[in-house]
């Protein structure tokens, strides 16, 4: 079990620690966000780097999307043998343009999972992180 619940709740809320642990080995997750009105969800490679999360993309509706809101969401789960965890970060997305941010961008080596070129870089600065844990199993019995 990746986390002990004290209460003997099948959900536990997660330390903002907690939850950055869980994304530094996230490598997939969805991207929300919203513009002209719309929201949209897409898929996303991601790479958590000093509490900020990096994605490699290509142009298209996503970084148009990204451009012109500017605040988005991102949220990375798993489930595994008898538990689960989630984590949604909420917080501002801007495109980066500067070559040392770029390079660095780049050292991180992004793993994506389209044989696509991806040549743009975004980074998300969380203003909110929550994850929860979960301990699975069967639905209890009523009373």
């Amino acid at each position: 079990m990746l986390f002990e619940h004290d209460d003997d709740s099948p959900v536990r809320i997660l330390t903002e620690d907690e939850s950055w642990f869980l994304l530094e080995d996230t490598r997939y997750g969805r991207l929300v966000t919203y513009a002209a009105g719309e929201l949209d969800v897409v898929p996303i490679n991601v790479k958590a780097v000093k509490r900020r999360l990096l994605i490699r993309t290509t142009p298209g509706t996503k970084l148009i999307e990204v451009v012109i809101g500017g605040k988005v969401a991102f949220e990375a789960d798993a489930i595994l043998s008898g538990e689960a965890w989630s984590v949604v970060v909420k917080g501002s997305a801007r495109v980066l343009e500067h070559s040392g941010e770029i390079e660095a961008a780049e050292a991180a080596k992004i793993e994506s999972w389209l044989p696509t070129h991806k040549d743009v870089y975004v980074e998300i600065t969380p203003e909110h992180v929550e994850g929860r844990h979960f301990e699975l199993g069967p639905e209890p019995e009523e009373l």
